[in-house]
Parts: structure tokens; sequence; C-alpha cells
């Protein structure tokens, strides 16, 4: 008899269901989870639900356990937390992450869960995906002691990237968002914050986020000479348009694409994704991150929740799904 469950899906852009599933029992390597609570990763879930998945990236976009096909039906969600129910005698009771999609319970191979460690609460834990991002993030970016550096963007990225960077020695960093209301963010993430008129443009590094073609023009304004954008939007279909006519050339400034399908160049070489995954929930022991969590529903909501959520009717950094399991 296999286990029943409830997962989220994507029925056709625009419309969300909850449909029953069937779960196998789990094999001697594997473990069946009951979720606890899973995240919204609001501007990729809303690109996905808008069905905003360009064709030439749908098989590239794949989330590691995602179901069905861009642009749909498809089940598909990477911040998911829960308790194992059975399994190996090492990981029976914990609780765990995995990158799987909004479902009541589950079963996947052992490897594929990360332990949570002592002194994260199971809530912040849905960040370990987010924080992995800025982890690999700043790998690629290299950012040094006394550097001055802006995040356009407070979204969820954003915001892990800017916690991360106000961690080292000396680094002035502002978050650039044209949302006064993320002031109070910036500034529980131990960061500066300006509206876009206002940011200062000197800096040596610039992390963007926005996913919009002003922000990306932003980013390369507010560089010194020589600076970098690290740009980690995901656009999907959007069309970017620049301007570089002004001081792109002259002031030999790049731009770098960064993104956690893979690990950076830089650590390659001594660390696997999986290590980057656990020592990003390592890092989650900073309560700092709570700013980020900024409401939740219950999960027979996600149909509704998550419409309001693509269409900017409910503002959000992560929404947190809540599933009556403890």
């Amino acid at each position: 008899m296999g286990t029943d469950a409830f997962a989220f899906w994507l029925r056709e852009p625009g419309t969300g269901e909850i449909r029953a599933e069937t779960l196998r029992p789990p094999g001697p390597d594997e473990v069946l989870v009951r979720t606890l609570y899973s995240g919204v990763s609001r501007a990729s879930e809303a690109l996905v639900f808008r069905g905003g998945v360009p064709p030439s990236q749908r098989a590239l976009m794949r989330a590691p356990f995602q179901a069905g096909d861009f642009p749909a039906p498809v089940k598909y969600g990477y911040l998911n937390v829960g308790i194992v129910e059975q399994g190996p005698g090492a990981l029976l009771g914990r609780t765990v992450f995995a990158l799987y999609p909004h479902q009541t319970a589950y079963v996947v191979p052992a490897a594929a869960v990360f332990p949570v460690p002592d002194g994260v609460p199971p809530a912040r834990a849905v960040l370990a995906g987010t924080v992995e991002t800025a982890v690999n993030a700043l790998w690629d970016a290299a950012p040094l002691v006394g550097d001055r550096i802006a995040v356009v963007g407070a979204g969820m990225v954003g915001c892990c990237v800017a916690r991360l960077l106000s961690q080292i020695v000396g680094v002035r960093v502002t978050v650039v968002d044209v949302d006064p209301g993320k002031a109070g963010v910036a500034a529980a993430l131990g960061a500066g914050f300006a509206l876009p008129p206002d940011a200062t443009p000197d800096c040596d590094l610039v992390f963007h986020t926005s996913a919009t073609s002003e922000g990306l023009q932003l980013s390369l304004d507010l560089l010194e000479p020589e600076g970098t954008v690290i740009d980690l939007s995901w656009y999907g279909d959007t069309v970017v348009r620049l301007s570089l006519g002004g001081a792109f050339h002259s002031g030999r400034l790049g731009i770098r694409s960064s993104q956690v399908g893979a690990v950076a160049p830089a650590r390659r070489r001594n660390r696997t994704a999986r290590a980057r995954v656990e020592f990003a929930l390592t890092l989650l022991r900073d309560p700092a991150f709570d700013a980020l969590l900024t409401g939740s529903s219950r999960f027979e909501e996600l149909p509704e929740v998550m419409a309001r959520l693509a269409d900017g009717r409910q503002p959000a950094l992560c929404h947190l799904i809540t599933y009556g399991t403890r």
C-alpha cells in the first residue's frame, strides 16, 4: 500500500491546484519525509507560475525533483523542510532540508536530504537553498576587506547576499531597492539602504538581483572604473535592454553571471554541491535571516496564494507554507 500525499501543481500558466499523490514505500537507501514547512521562492516561482520559462532554458532550469515539464502541468519548488518518518536509523526522526516541491510527504534517496543542524529552527531552514545561492555568488565575486558594495534588488537572494557581505570586516554594503519599505529589512540584516536616486556611485562591486533592465543599468552606473556587476537575476523570457554608450567601455566595467547550478569555479576544486548546502545550513544559525520570512499560509491555500504572489497582490520575500505537522 502506498502512502497518500498531496502536492501543489501548476495546471496551466496562471492556475495552480492541489493533487493527490500515491507514494511508494521507501527502499533501503531512501527516506520518507513528512513536510513541516516549504518556502515559496517568489521570483523564480512567480516566473514559472506565469509560464515565463523560455523554451531554450526549460531543460536547464528544471528543479531537482520537478515533475512534469515547463510550461505546464508541472510540480515545481525547491525549499522543503520535514521530518524523516521512515529510513536509515541515522536519519529516522531527524529534521531535514530537501530541494523538493510543495508536497505533504515524499520519498527520495537518503543522500538527497540534509540534516538541519542544532540551533537552526525548522521554519528558518527553508532558506537553505537561497543562502546556498548567496554563498556561491560570494565565491564567484571574491569581495575584499574594505570594499564598497551595493546589492540592487531586495528580494530573497539579494537579502541573503547582503547579510553574508555584512559579516566581512570593513565592507560597506548598501541594499538598493525601489520599495522604501525594504529599509527595515536591510537594517535587520546589518546593511544600509538607499532608493535608486540616492545610491552612491562609488562601488567596487555590485550584486544585481532585481531581474529588470533598470536594475542592471543602475548596477553598472554605481560602479567605479574597472568594477564588476555580479548578476544573479533569472530573467526568463524577459528582454533586457542596456545603454552601454557611457562609462561601460571607458571604465572597463564588467558583468558576470552567477547561478547555483554548479559550484563556483573558485571553489570547485575542493567543494561539492552537497558541502555547499551543508555550509549554508550552518549559516542559518544566524537569527537575522528571520527578516526574510515575511508571511505564512496553510498548504491548502497555496493555489490562491501563489496567484497573489505571482502578480504582486501579496508582496513577500520568502512566503512560508505550513503543513500542520509537528
